[in-house]
This record gives structure tokens, sequence and C-alpha cells, in this order.
């Protein structure tokens, strides 16, 4: 069934307290959404961001994001009060994210928030009982959090040996000296669990599917490598031996150097997979459909030497294939999947993808290539088959209007002659033409970001990939997903015959 969707990460909601969040907002966007005709709602990475402010570098791939805690939820609930947060100068300019600010002042609000916690016995048990249902992940993590705060944020690879090695007797004094912080932690991951699973019960009432974004790698400094150093290509020392990243192109002469620890993908399938089973299965309890990120790395993976300066020394292995995934829909019949298969395809790939049956992902700004003389590009929406998933760009694409400003000559005259344009049309025209053909074409679902919508420049681009510093920060500003836009949209949405069928006029709830 043909249907759309809106690209929106959490974070790029407007709200009170410097982030987007579990908020009022959150839930009045579903509404917007609902009144779009749009039935999906794409986010970005839900854990705990670590280095440079990324969701793709997670301190734990089964943890939520303690910013996203909704903290006029907690006055609500007397665990804060509004003088408290107001005084906190959480998001002193409303379309930016400031993480240096939530880092300091956020996490101390949420600590005075747990000191509160405390005194109610009743909660503590509520959070206890939540905990034992996440006895596989939750410990680790919450220690992992203690344990950095205790080493001054220094990555576990820092920290000393007993504790890098997980000694059984320094992780037992450990558990004991930090009870309180973990305790903390623990907390704010039910908080997190419990205000998340309250927007997803309203998201499917209105008929809003939920879609999730599972990255392939995990941060080197992640309680996922240090709970589970055996699943990782690391050395005696639990440190890296391979990284991950990708080979030079005609982008970054020296290739992409991304630092994750790669996978013992033998020591995977001895299991298994069943660690992978356990991470797909939470996002499972928070989402209806996971993309998976960089879907080529199961066919095969760049490996480059630890330590390296770049990725020139990198090579290719293969990867675990297909076997994962008959695993997976073994385990998880019911789970939705989009491949992410953009970067460097090959047959390998094509070929992995063809035999999940998983619809892949479709990006215009990819498709224009001035030599493409006989209109071959698979991104050019011709060439689409219905089992895949159309988007004009991506988080790691500039906005559409920013891609388009920033075109050369050539490259600008074959969008044009693609779309038909005059020369006269402006870029927020080519803009509306781009979203058409999009949503015009056979792909069962399209996605368009947000921005997409709202006509944005490059200021509202939310990554640069490669680029440390000004990334993961734009939000939206209040007020602009109003119902002048929703009307637009729908229109959109209904001439592409993508609202769903009971949503449409005459059998609306």
């Amino acid at each position: 069934m043909r249907s759309g969707g809106i690209l929106m990460p959490l974070f790029s909601l407007p709200g009170k307290y410097g982030i987007g969040c579990l908020s009022e907002e959150a839930y009045r966007f579903a509404d917007f959404l609902k009144e779009s005709g749009v039935s999906y709602w794409q986010m970005l990475p839900l854990g705990p961001t670590s280095f440079g402010d990324s969701p793709y570098q997670s301190y734990s791939t089964f943890a939520g994001n303690p910013y996203f805690i909704d903290l006029e939820e907690l006055i609500r609930l007397g665990l804060l009060t509004e003088k408290l947060c107001d005084a906190a100068g959480l998001g002193p300019d409303p379309e930016t994210v400031d993480y240096a600010g939530l880092k300091k002042n956020k996490t101390e609000l949420l600590r005075k928030a747990y000191e509160n916690v405390c005194r109610d016995r009743t909660l503590l048990s509520q959070v206890d009982a939540w905990a034992k249902t996440q006895a596989h992940w939750l410990p680790d993590y919450c220690l992992f959090m203690a344990l950095k705060e205790e080493n001054g944020g220094r990555s576990f690879q820092e920290w000393p040996d007993d504790l890098r090695m997980r000694d059984p007797e320094a992780m037992t004094k450990a558990e004991k000296r930090l009870a309180w912080q973990t305790g903390f932690y623990t907390w704010t991951q039910y908080e997190f669990d419990r205000q998340w699973k309250a927007l997803r019960r309203y998201c499917r009432k209105l008929g809003i599917r939920l879609i999730g974004d599972v990255p392939i790698y995990v941060a080197a400094d992640s309680a996922d490598v240090w709970g589970r150093p055996e699943l990782f290509q690391l050395d005696a020392k639990n440190l890296p031996t391979r990284v991950a990243g990708c080979p030079p192109d005609a982008f970054a002469a020296g290739g992409q150097l991304w630092g994750n620890p790669l996978y013992d993908w033998e020591e995977h399938e001895r299991q298994h997979f069943s660690w992978w089973m356990s991470r797909m299965r939470r996002l499972a309890d928070l989402v209806d459909v996971v993309r998976i990120d960089h879907f080529r790395g199961f066919a095969s993976y760049y490996s480059i030497p630890a330590g390296a300066k770049d990725a020139r020394v990198g090579h290719w292995v293969k990867g675990p294939g297909n076997r994962i995934f008959k695993v997976m829909k073994e385990e998880l019949p019911q789970l939705s999947v989009i491949a992410e298969d953009l970067g460097f395809i090959t047959k390998s790939v094509k070929d992995l993808v063809r035999r999940t049956g998983f619809p892949n992902m479709k990006v215009l700004q990819f498709a224009f290539d001035p030599d493409d003389e006989y209109g071959e590009s698979m991104y050019l929406p011709h060439n689409y088959g219905t089992n895949c998933v159309a988007y004009t760009g991506t988080h790691d694409n500039d906005t559409t209007m920013g891609w388009l400003s920033s075109l050369d000559e050539r490259t600008l005259e074959r969008v044009r002659r693609y779309l038909n344009a005059g020369e006269e049309e402006s870029f927020r025209q080519l803009t509306a033409r781009l979203r058409d053909a999009a949503l015009l074409s056979v792909a069962d679902l399209c996605v368009i970001p947000m921005q997409d919508w709202l006509m944005l420049g490059s200021e509202a681009r939310i990554n640069t990939p490669s680029t440390l510093g000004g990334n993961w920060e734009w939000r939206m500003k209040e007020g602009e997903a109003g119902s002048a836009l929703a009307r637009e949209i729908r229109v959109r949405m209904a001439e592409s015959g993508r609202v769903p069928l009971e949503w449409r006029k005459g059998n609306e709830d």
C-alpha cells in the first residue's frame, strides 16, 4: 500500500528547555502528521549521544537519551519545580540544540529529580520492577556511565586496568561504591522508556507508525564494547585492533575513518547472533519499523588498522550476509526493516538486499549526474521498483533548497531537464517539483525531510559527514508545523495516492 512519511528528528522539535523531547510538542507533531495525511514519522537513533553529539555515536545501543526526558512532565509529577527548570538556562537559542548546556544543566536537573524519586518507595519499586525486564543490558550501561563519571568522562579504554578489563573484584567494589549513581542512571532509563511509550501509544491511536534507526556499528567508548568485548575485534587489553570506515573516493581523498570497533562476526555467529537479536528486539519495543544504517556492511565491510591516520590502508572483508537476517526473520518475524544501501554499492550488496526482501532507499539528490546521458541512475524515479523508500534527501544530505543552490551549472541544468522545469523557476519551485517526483514515484513509501516541506536552506541541515561541530543542532521554529502547511502536505499526499484509505474523506476517525 502506498504511504507517506516525514523525516523529523526528535531533537529538532521546538520546546521550552533546549532540545526537542518527549514533551507536548511531540504529541502536537503527531497530530500534525495525521492532519497532513502522513502515516510514518521517521526519526534518528534514540541513544545517549557521546563524541560529537552524534546519535550514531552512542554510549549504548540499548539505552534512550536522557536529554529526551520531558522536564515539564517531571514538574507535573512533583519531582522538579518550574522555577528550578526555568533558572537552569536551557535553550538560550530556540532554533539550536546546545549540547554542552544540556550535559551540564539538564543532567543536574535530572539528578535533583532523582533525589525526590529516592523519597518515594512506590516509585522506586516501579523502577526496580522495570529494571528487571531489562537485565540483559541495563546494569552494564548504568555501571559504565557511573564509572565514566568517576573517571572524569574519559573513555573506558583509559580507565584503570582492573575496571577496563572488568576484574570481578573491582566490579563488585564499584557496584557498591557507585550504588546511588547507578540508581540514577537506572531511573533515567525508566523515565525515558515510560515517556517514550506514552508517545508511541498516542501515535498508534492516530495511526502513525514510527520508523527508528539502528547504526550498524557501536561507539568505541560504549557500554556495548566494555560489557561484551568478545563480540568485537579487540586485543588482549580490550583495545580495538581494526576499526570501521569507508575507502577514498571523489568526496574524501583519505577516505572516511569512523573509528568504530569492528565485529567479530565468527563469534556472533557462534552465539546465533543473540546480541543482535537482543538489540533488534529492544528497538522493536520502541518503534514500528527499523532502518538499518550502512546495510552494505553486512555484505562486506571496510576494515582499517586501529591507529591509522586515514582510511587509505583499509581493505574489504566479507560480512555475515543473509545468515544474520535468516535468524532475525525466525526470531522477529513481525519486524519491518528498511535497508540503507547507500554509498559504494556492489553486486554482493544488491544481491543481499534482494535476498532479504527488505525495501531499500532511493535518494533524489544522488540522481542527477550530468554525464548520465541515458537516465540510468538507480536514483532517478523512473528506475524505481515498488519495494523501496523514496527520499529527496536524508539527514546526511543538505536540505533540497541548500543542495540546489550549491549545484554547478551542468548538474542544475540536468535537474531542470529531468523535471521539465523552466529556466525562470526558482529553487523553491524546483524543491516542490523534486518533492512531487518522489511522491509520484512507484515507491511504496516516500519520506520527505521536514525541512523540505518548510522550504529551508542549508541553515537547517542536520549533518555534514566527516565534520565536527555545528551538526545535529537544527530545531524547527514554534508554529511552523501549522494547519496551513498540513493542508498543503495533505493535498500532495492525496494526489499521489499516499493517504491511508481509512483516513480519506468520509472515513476519518
